[in-house]
């Protein structure tokens, strides 16, 4: 109980309750955000980078219609890869109904013949490349290969398939030269106005792209089940038009 004393000093003023206060609409939006603004802001931000990104990808990124890898020990030209780009899609469809064809060249720059014998930058590049090109084989990006050593390259991935479309047989795909075409050997491809080229970031040289992609092989990647065929679905019309007429002369001795 409490004691007269206290209850003596209490106003009677004191015991009537407090009125609740009325806020304004505007006062009240003002607390919200005093106490919500941290998490509107990470919310918005959070929202804004996923909308970025899928925007970005789907409306402003050009989908290729065909992906062609190349695989050489060194970077081709800058000059060379936007020529080949240009003339290779002449002989494409519009495959994905952007109005355009678009053919795109993934360079992997990777050297079979080295082994022990590269440099520290050399294996670098090699170990790079070797991951990237990886990539590509397990998830069936590239339908065509251009290959500056294609039996290095047949024997790291074993993806090619014969020139008359079989599959090679398990363990038995050692005879890489029935698989490609010399790039001499198709004369769509020597017939190609590839201009010439000039030194960039990655080279200093200056020449022919012709006679640059004289050195080259082209294989067609072969489809060991339904995923791959599905991603490399279309491309054979695209191989079919690159090698007409080509006749090769590739052989174990190249």
């Amino acid at each position: 109980m409490a004691s007269y004393r206290y209850e003596r000093d209490i106003d009677p003023k004191d015991l009537a309750p407090r009125k609740e206060k009325k806020y304004t609409r505007r006062e009240r939006w003002a607390n919200w955000w005093d106490y919500n603004l941290k998490w509107v802001l990470i919310i918005g931000a959070a929202v804004a980078f996923v909308a970025y990104n899928f925007i970005g990808q789907y409306f402003f990124t050009t989908k290729p219609d065909y992906n062609i890898a190349v695989v050489a020990p060194y970077y081709l030209p800058e000059d060379t890869v936007n020529a080949l780009q240009t003339q290779l899609a002449q002989f494409g469809k519009d495959r994905n109904g952007d109005g355009k064809v678009v053919v795109t060249l993934n360079v992997y720059t990777l050297d079979y013949a080295s082994g022990d014998t590269q440099t520290e930058s050399a294996a670098y590049l090699t170990m790079a490349g070797t991951t990237k090109l990886a990539t590509d084989v397990q998830g069936g990006l590239s339908s065509v290969f251009l290959l500056y050593d294609p039996a290095g390259f047949e024997e790291s991935t074993g993806t090619l398939r014969y020139l008359d479309g079989t599959l090679p047989a398990p363990e038995s795909d050692d005879d890489w030269w029935n698989m490609v075409y010399k790039w001499t050997d198709c004369p769509v491809l020597t017939g190609l106005d590839l201009g010439n080229y000039g030194p960039d970031s990655t080279q200093s040289a200056s020449g022919s792209s012709q006679d640059y992609m004289a050195q080259f092989y082209i294989g067609m990647r072969g489809a060991w089940n339904s995923g791959t065929a599905d991603n490399l679905a279309g491309s054979e019309e695209l191989w079919q038009a690159l090698t007409a007429g080509a006749v090769s002369t590739a052989s174990a001795e190249d």
